[in-house]
């Protein structure tokens, strides 16, 4: 029997890393790999269009316990701690009387263990700062509260689902915000490998790959099949983290957000497995459940991670920061919305300093070819580099950057990036146009060059 103990939801964020969208079923994915996902989305509000907005770990974690752009809060690389500066998402929640817990990788601080003044507001503490330069998949290694080193049991999904099962059941007289933040399906850095349960890989090498692999195969062949596994057990995590919370009497009193913090492209891109603005790079699952989400439906927009900061306060009754710079989900859900974004930006860096916007129809991106983006957060000029029409192209392998036929459609989205920089804090920079080339193809009408 559910129990309210007052108005106030919970909230866990279900928080994966390196998670391509299309590695769920309703995503397309025909490998039955996230059942547990796919139910959650199908009964709750699913966001088909979520994107990262910025395709690399620390940073897009930034832009979540901030609110801030990573250029906005410095977080601009995986080299930069969170700021002291400035009032935290779990710092609001605490404020308002939750308790507030993070289990798992944190990327924020730059050394193990996290000291108490690094970690952004969270009362209960068991994380590790670079799980994978911590632990292996069958030796999970976090530090707790008092910076004691603690080995947890069992592959390394279920040791920290078992550790967030455990802390909901001693919270569940009160008001939590839980972020439970996985490593998987991200590689082990030091074996660069995919490394799943025994036996996970072997179900899903060979089976099924995506149209942008098939063609550009990058790491694919080898890694897949581990890759696959590894979000087979997350899924699997997540139904029995929902078990937990219906067996709890919690079920009617909890939102569940799960997403992750960018996409995998295999090295198909650059030598990196993510760090572009390509769909494989950005795109995210994107679902939640609980009170105001349950039965809300399919979101027809484009939302960004920078998104959910406010749409989690807005769920808990807290007053949105006005510095924050996304807008809550819930007034999507609840169409009151009459602003919202026709576009998502993203801000790159790490193999490059770069710039783009995804519409429902266009991607368009531009870089800088004299900055460094692991030392430069961003530059006073740029080069044109991609643009990708998504409704004739969706696997973007065909860049019309520069042809003669997309010319304006490359101006209009120009302009709208510029926007977007400037009203993220940046500097608006020149932007030199891609070297023309001529295309044969029809010129793309007015009407086409807003969708």
């Amino acid at each position: 029997m559910a129990r309210k103990r007052n108005d106030r939801s919970n909230i866990i964020v279900f928080f994966t890393d390196q998670q391509r969208a299309d590695t769920t079923g309703i995503h397309g994915n025909p490998l039955n790999l996230t059942p547990n996902f796919d139910r959650l989305a199908a009964h709750g509000t699913h966001v088909p269009l979520g994107f990262t907005c910025q395709p690399v770990c620390g940073p897009a974690r930034s832009c979540i316990q901030t609110g801030l752009y990573a250029t906005e809060s410095g977080c601009f690389n995986n080299r930069v701690p969170l700021p002291q500066e400035g009032t935290k998402l779990a710092e609001h929640f605490r404020a308002a009387g939750y308790q507030t817990g993070y289990i798992g990788k944190w990327h924020l601080a730059g050394e193990n263990p996290v000291p108490e003044h690094k970690r952004a507001g969270y009362d209960y503490w068991l994380a590790a700062n670079s799980v994978e330069g911590t632990s292996e998949p069958y030796a999970a290694v976090l530090w707790d509260n008092d910076n004691n080193r603690v080995e947890l049991p069992g592959y390394r999904v279920d040791a920290l689902t078992d550790a967030a099962i455990r802390y909901i059941d001693a919270h569940k007289e009160e008001p939590f915000f839980l972020f439970l933040s996985f490593l998987e399906p991200h590689h082990q850095n030091h074996l660069d490998d995919y490394v799943a349960p025994d036996g996970y890989k072997e179900r899903y090498t060979g089976r099924w790959t995506p149209p942008d692999l098939a063609s550009l195969t990058g790491t694919a062949p080898q890694h897949l099949g581990g890759y696959y596994g590894m979000v087979k057990r997350l899924d699997e995590a997540l139904g029995r983290m929902q078990d937990a919370i219906k067996s709890l009497g919690l079920a009617e009193d909890t939102i569940i957000l799960f997403t992750a913090d960018h996409g995998c492209h295999f090295k198909t891109r650059n030598a990196q497995y993510k760090q572009s603005c390509h769909e494989s790079s950005i795109h995210v699952p994107f679902a939640l459940t609980g009170p105001g989400f349950t039965g809300g439906g399919r979101i027809k927009e484009l939302v960004s991670l920078i998104d959910i900061p406010p749409t989690l306060l807005d769920a808990a009754g807290i007053a949105i920061p006005p510095e924050m710079q996304g807008h809550s989900l819930l007034s999507l859900i609840n169409q009151k919305a009459t602003d919202w974004p026709q576009e998502v930006f993203v801000q790159i860096s790490g193999t490059q300093v770069a710039r783009a916007i995804r519409t429902k129809r266009w991607k368009y991106s531009i870089w800088a070819p004299d900055k460094h983006g692991g030392q430069d957060s961003c530059s006073d000029k740029y080069v044109e580099e991609c643009l990708y029409d998504l409704q004739a192209d969706p696997y973007e392998l065909t860049n019309l950057a520069g042809m003669e036929s997309h010319a304006e459609v490359s101006a209009v989205l120009r302009e709208k990036l510029l926007r977007r920089m400037a009203a993220a804090g940046e500097a608006v920079p020149y932007v030199e146009s891609a070297p023309q080339r001529p295309s044969g193809q029809r010129r793309v009408t007015q009407a086409e060059q807003q969708q």
